[in-house]
């Protein structure tokens, strides 16, 4: 996948594209994902699809956006594992957020990029104070010489898929209906990093991970299932290597017994294993919430109670291997 950033002058070749923020890739964005590709592979054209960083949201009131639900890096994996040929980063500026909806259209969709068809959302707006919308496309599409069409909701169990619906079901720990809005269990990557080396000293030893953004759209306790990526590489790929995956007991937040006020920390102890991963890149898959995050009165306290959370955490997985019979790839993969 060739990812490029802003916007050229004068487009290479015509594509089909698609716009948006993507935040989760959920089953709405992959279902137009997919319209976007089969387009394009009807009138014989490059897929492009264009995103913005940081969010709008996030540029415009920073306290008052909505948590991310993916890094750029994470988002950019995911739409290269949907076969997506060409992703445009338009970087969200005061400059950009100045560009009228019709240049918008002449100056960057049909200059910039050539485009010949393109798929947005039944909400898509664009251009300075979002005076753009569908009808301002359609009514330009024969004078710029592409076509559009308009992707109607996607609905799953009643609820139109979004990545606002997705942070509420994660807000509340229903981690299986995340899992039916995303299509995939809902997983934060990062590189592990050097902690305070807490969970060695109680027995507990735990890989830290780096974590993109000082806030996530979930907190608590977690079974989860592991992936280490062994690639090494600095750039997104949707051919990583990785180890089989490895079961444990993730906690995201800010310790409270530890830190008064600390900064929300992703820890990660896994079942049986004892290798040295400083460095490396791993993705934790979330399956199930086992509970809050607590402050004890103790240390001792806390330690029992890890303990407790990872009976609690082998009790689930061999609830899972109790229905289905293990086999070599993960039961995370085996549901997908």
């Amino acid at each position: 996948m060739r990812i490029s950033h802003g916007i050229p002058v004068q487009a290479e070749a015509p594509v089909a594209l698609t716009i948006g923020n993507f935040d989760g890739v959920h089953l709405g964005h992959q279902a137009m994902l997919a319209g976007l590709k089969e387009a394009a592979n009807r009138l014989g054209l490059a897929t492009c699809v264009m995103i913005f960083e940081p969010h709008p949201r996030e540029f415009f009131a920073p306290d008052k956006a909505p948590t991310r639900l993916t890094s750029l890096r994470e988002k950019l994996e995911l739409l290269a594992a949907a076969g997506v040929d060409r992703v445009q980063v338009c970087r969200f500026n005061f400059d950009f957020a100045r560009i009228s909806a019709e240049d918008f259209i002449v100056h960057i969709l049909q200059q910039g990029l050539a485009v010949r068809w393109i798929l947005v959302g039944d909400d898509f707006r664009f251009g300075a104070r979002r005076a753009g919308d569908f009808a301002m496309l359609k009514a330009f599409s024969a004078q710029c010489g592409f076509e559009v069409e308009e992707m109607p909701g996607y609905i799953v169990d009643g609820v139109r898929v979004s990545s606002t619906a997705v942070r509420k079901a994660l807000a509340a720990g229903d981690l299986d209906f995340v899992k039916r809005l995303l299509g995939r269990p809902y997983s934060i990557s990062g590189r592990v990093v050097s902690g305070d080396k807490l969970g060695k000293k109680i027995g507990f030893p735990t890989a830290n991970i780096q974590l993109k953004h000082n806030r996530a759209p979930l907190s608590g306790i977690f079974a989860v299932e592991v992936e280490i990526e062994t690639h090494g590489a600095t750039e997104p790929s949707s051919a990583t290597d990785t180890v089989s995956a490895l079961q444990g007991v993730a906690s995201l937040g800010v310790r409270p017994t530890v830190h008064e006020h600390g900064n929300p920390v992703l820890e990660v102890y896994l079942f049986d294993f004892d290798r040295e991963i400083y460095g490396q890149h791993l993705r934790v898959h979330f399956l199930r919430k086992l509970r809050d995050e607590e402050k004890y009165p103790d240390l001792e306290t806390l330690i029992t109670q890890i303990g407790r959370d990872v009976e609690d955490a082998k009790r689930y997985f061999s609830s899972l291997s109790s229905v289905s019979p293990p086999t070599e790839k993960s039961l995370l993969h085996k549901s997908n």
